[in-house]
């Protein structure tokens, strides 16, 4: 039986734009719009992880994206180093309007649709919990945290703990993790 992660020579094969070394990417992940993405040192990406994009997105080093997670966005994204999604994490840089206004999904004409569309930005030291949404324009600034189930729809501000629907900042979260971050060291 093969290995449950790609090989180094099975990854230079898929069309990434880039990847680094140490990466484990499973075999059972899905990517769309592969040569947009790049993939930076010792990142994880877990079974049945989708990621879906049209545009230049990059995932820094020292990346975990954990089962079942999705990301689309059409317009691309950056996750920053030392960040984490848990499993079941679902991030959309784009949004139908659901008013009734235009009609939605993507099999109807774009001229009868109205789309909202972001990049979608993950910054340094950030973790999001098991089975949260993220809307677009909701973005995640650097050392955030958000707890389980929650939902994500504006910007957030560094260094914080949020959590809830929608998720709002509970308080401050340590900024001790750069300290014990290789490229920073003490």
């Amino acid at each position: 039986m093969a290995d449950s992660f790609y090989s180094t020579s099975e990854l230079s094969e898929l069309g990434f734009s880039d990847f680094g070394s140490g990466c484990k990417i499973s075999r059972f992940a899905r990517f769309y719009g592969i040569s947009n993405i790049s993939i930076g040192d010792f990142v994880r990406i877990d079974d049945f992880v989708v990621i879906s994009v049209q545009s230049p997105s990059e995932i820094g080093n020292h990346v975990h994206i954990g089962t079942m997670s999705l990301i689309s966005s059409s317009l691309g994204f950056d996750f920053g180093q030392y960040s984490t999604f848990s499993s079941r994490v679902s991030a959309y840089g784009q949004s139908d309007d659901y008013s009734g206004n235009s009609l939605t999904n993507p099999m109807v004409d774009e001229s009868l649709r109205e789309v909202e569309e972001c990049r979608l930005d993950v910054g340094e030291h950030v973790i999001v919990g098991a089975g949260t949404v993220i809307l677009p324009h909701g973005s995640l600034a650097d050392g955030v945290a958000v707890g389980a189930l929650s939902l994500v729809k504006n910007p957030t501000e560094p260094w914080g703990i949020y959590a809830g629907i929608p998720a709002t900042r509970i308080k401050d979260r340590s900024r001790r993790i750069i300290e014990l971050s290789p490229e920073f060291g003490t």
